[in-house]
């Protein structure tokens, strides 16, 4: 079969496979088990995350063969590639969790690397874990090829006593454990019982809430890549998403033309209206950087301003990934968004289709209780807020959509890293009222920006603390981080923000109807306590870390690092 008979999809690997002169490679090629006719084919790369230190990525060699299947049955030759994954459930609460965002650039770094070496006539990006899904879809952004980022899946829900359990469930029965509420027989109950399998974190995390994202975003199919990984169909829907990806080649239908500015607001609707991942807000700037398109963080609340909560699922609500699924996914949502006037309907998906044409073709479950109509919405008002003020002059983000509080006012309770704030609540010294600032763990100061799960939880697991403490850093937010908590406070500490002003007694004030967070002192008191300021030695003195540190911008513009 010559390119010709594959219409325009073979196009940029001519200069790799074809003509005389290109003998060498084909040689080299051939002794893996390419064969002639394989190689006048297009050429399709497979951008795969697969990793067996975790469940998300776990499963995604499977995963991969469907793909390779698709890409062959519809006429191209298939050639994978591995990159990093780090399991952020894993290396919560450790100095390990500073690699993840951190891992971010280097999946995107690494899929751009192979692809313009390989000169890939379309790109299929396999991703499972929480920084695996923007990396991959920041490189196609940027490399522009044909292309698709399909979601490995959710995993199943646990089960125990009657109740769906995920890992934040865990996590929170720490706390309860610390507090003398949860016995070590509890706590091995929950811990055994809430992962059952592959699949990434079930509720609408981080994992979960980019997928769905994306979906909106235009650049993964809608609902093949919503799949859950323990569904017979997953691998199905794989091999679908191979096929797509010939047709995306042959009609040369690129990133550039799905992920627009309207289409990156469908996704910031998405978002608010599910009450997803505050990990959004980073993830869709540094996705909009890549594509040059202007999005500030003040976007974010403008349209969740508007947009109402549809969707009941945890952490602040009752169901997991797999049940969003099953009541009708994306597409129901995508319907009740399109009825109410709150998103771009006319932008184009992976599929091929509108987003207006995937609405078209949504089946809801009967009886379903997880996608509401924006006639009956959970709250009027979508789940992501962005606060401004003293203490965040570039800004900060809150979600809203797991607690009802909208003010507070406390004394400040200071830690300069991760370990002694979680250490302070395990030990009983946080009080009622306090206000926990986290400082020092910003994309510079930690570096890498750690999420903050194993002490949001563990407050979140005290009841005499959960809806009386509330939380700001410089650091990031699990997307099953619930209560009243502040993260990506910007300017950070490591670069001479007001956070490095704050002293423990500091008098905080949350204020959400008006996007405030301020610490009571006057401009001229937080300069003053500055000018003493020295900043830290660094963590590391070599190797990525240090490559990090030197380049990483502000969490208020993604944490890019170009």
């Amino acid at each position: 079969m010559s390119s010709e008979q594959n219409g325009s999809a073979k196009k940029n690997s001519v200069a790799l496979t074809e003509g005389p002169n290109r003998a060498p490679a084909r040689a080299m090629l051939r002794a893996i088990g390419f064969t002639r006719d394989d190689l006048r084919k297009p050429i399709i790369g497979i951008a795969n995350t697969w990793t067996e230190i975790g469940p998300c990525n776990f499963h995604l060699r499977q995963i991969a063969e469907a793909v390779k299947q698709g890409i062959r049955e519809a006429g191209g030759t298939p050639m994978e590639f591995n990159t990093v994954t780090i399991s952020d459930g894993i290396t919560m609460g450790t100095e390990g969790m500073k690699a993840s965002l951190v891992s971010r650039e280097v999946i995107a770094d690494s899929i751009e690397l192979v692809t313009r070496g390989n000169l890939f006539d379309g790109l299929v990006c396999i991703a499972g874990c929480d920084k695996n899904l923007p990396g991959t879809v920041m490189a196609l952004a940027r490399l522009d090829v044909p292309g698709l980022m399909l979601y490995g899946g959710s995993i199943a829900p646990g089960h125990l006593n009657g109740k769906d359990l995920t890992v934040q469930d865990v996590f929170e029965a720490v706390g309860s454990h610390a507090a003398g509420k949860l016995d070590d027989a509890g706590l091995e109950a929950v811990e055994a019982n809430a992962c059952p399998g592959a699949g990434a974190c079930g509720g609408q995390f981080t994992a979960n809430t980019m997928a769905m994202a994306c979906e909106f975003m235009g650049i993964s199919p809608m609902s093949i890549s919503g799949v859950p990984a323990f569904l017979p169909e997953k691998l199905a829907s794989a091999k679908e998403a191979g096929k797509l990806v010939l047709e995306l080649a042959k009609r040369d239908l690129r990133p550039s033309q799905l992920i627009t500015k309207e289409s990156l607001e469908n996704a910031i609707a998405s978002v608010a209206a599910s009450g997803g991942s505050t990990n959004a807000v980073l993830h869709f700037l540094a996705i909009a950087h890549e594509r040059g398109i202007a999005l500030s963080i003040d976007d974010f609340d403008r349209i969740s301003e508007k947009t109402p909560l549809l969707c009941d699922m945890k952490p602040g609500g009752k169901y997991v990934a797999a049940d969003y699924q099953k009541a009708g996914g994306s597409r129901l949502l995508a319907k009740r968004l399109i009825e109410g006037g709150y998103i771009h309907s006319d932008c184009l998906n992976a599929s091929g289709r509108t987003l207006a044409e995937e609405a078209a073709l949504a089946v809801e479950e009967p009886g379903q209780k997880v996608i509401f109509p924006a006639t009956n919405a959970l709250k009027p008002t979508g789940g992501l807020v962005i606060l401004k003020g003293n203490l965040a002059p570039e800004g900060c983000v809150i979600k809203v959509a797991g607690h009802s509080r909208l003010t507070h006012r406390g004394p400040a309770r200071v830690f300069d890293r991760e370990q002694d704030a979680f250490a302070a609540v395990e030990n009983g010294s946080i009080q009622p009222d306090d206000v926990m600032v986290i400082r020092y763990e910003g994309p510079k100061g930690g570096p890498g920006m750690r999420e903050m799960l194993g002490v949001t939880a563990a407050i979140a697991g005290i009841p005499a603390l959960s809806e009386t403490v509330a939380l700001l850093t410089d650091g990031r937010f699990s997307g099953a981080t619930r209560g009243l908590m502040a993260g990506h406070v910007s300017p950070e500490a490591a670069v001479r923000g007001p956070i490095a002003a704050v002293r423990n007694g500091d008098m905080i004030h949350f204020d959400i109807p008006n996007r405030r967070l301020d610490v009571e002192l006057t401009d001229a008191q937080i300069e003053e306590r500055l000018k003493d300021w020295k900043e830290p030695a660094p963590h590391f003195s070599r190797g990525v870390f240090k490559k990090y540190v030197d380049t990483v911008s502000s969490a208020a513009r993604g944490a890019v690092t170009n």
